[in-house]
């Protein structure tokens, strides 16, 4: 069977800025430099677009500043989309735009359960077989073990401990069905060892790396986009046969999201093991 060329949804950044603070990294007195935040988001649009991946745009709203962070709209498996219900007032404005955009284009949507709280591929990522569901600070555990129930998929809920690294795509990057990138300390004894148990191999990165987003990555095959400061992760990806690329994403940073948070895999990640049985 031929590779399914990969597809992305991105949202252009024209009203990105940290204009509140629902994670440690915003800060107002801080605010990004938006004419450096658009040159950084059509560089990554430009990397992704030169490794093979088809880009579909998110229209951008006035006032909505950060749904350029299209990795939270939604959890894409098969052709559904679970649509997430956000916990902070100041992002619930993005949900319907999603919705709309996703129904148009073709998926199946599934509302959130109404009482619960989940953030979609931010709080979601597939590894293998396996969803691992990150919970605790923006998603509920218990709308992942419903959501996972509707889906038909194992999940494995793990509780992140560190509001810096609030959602799982910021200490988590599964790679392919066996191996994933992790950041231990953003995880309590159980998630690490529900993790070392589940994933054969397992890449640490060091607390430096980790607030440079190291685990915050694009993966298309064996090519891992991350941003710009992640020597020791791309030394040890080298070393195990991926390619390694960075480009600088510190705006976005800025707002606690890097290159993964950009970016909603619309075709499925390439670790989760469902997107191989599609035609």
């Amino acid at each position: 069977m031929p590779e399914l060329q990969p597809h992305i949804l991105m949202c252009p950044p024209e009203f990105y800025g940290i204009h509140y603070e629902i994670n440690p990294w915003m800060d107002q007195r801080q605010p990004a430099d938006h004419a450096v935040a658009v040159r950084q988001w059509n560089a990554l649009r430009a990397e992704l677009e030169a490794c093979g991946a088809a880009i579909s745009l998110l229209p951008p709203v006035e006032g909505l500043p950060d749904m350029v962070f299209t990795a939270n709209a939604a959890l894409i498996y098969r052709d559904r989309a679970v649509i997430s219900r956000f916990r902070h007032a100041e992002r619930r404005g993005e949900q319907p735009y999603a919705e709309q955009w996703l129904a148009q284009h073709g998926f199946q949507v599934q509302q959130s359960p109404a009482d619960i709280f989940f953030e979609g591929a931010g709080d979601a990522l597939f590894c293998g077989e396996t969803l691992f569901a990150g919970y605790r600070i923006r998603s509920d555990v218990r709308g992942h073990q419903e959501i996972s129930a509707s889906l038909n998929t194992q999940v494995i809920a793990v509780e992140l401990v560190d509001e810096y690294y609030y959602h799982l795509d910021t200490c988590l990057c599964p790679l392919d069905a066996q191996s994933a990138i992790y950041f231990p300390d953003a995880f309590d004894h159980y998630g690490l060892q529900v993790l070392q148990e589940r994933v054969d191999q397992l890449i640490s990165v060091c607390p430096e790396e980790a607030q440079r987003f190291a685990c915050n990555a694009v993966v298309l095959g064996d090519i891992v986009i991350t941003n710009t400061g992640c020597p020791q992760l791309h030394a040890e990806l080298k070393r195990r046969g991926y390619q390694p690329r960075a480009t600088p994403l510190d705006e976005f940073v800025k707002a606690g999201g890097s290159a993964k948070c950009l970016t909603l895999r619309l075709d499925g990640e390439d670790a989760a093991s469902w997107r191989k049985d599609v035609p």
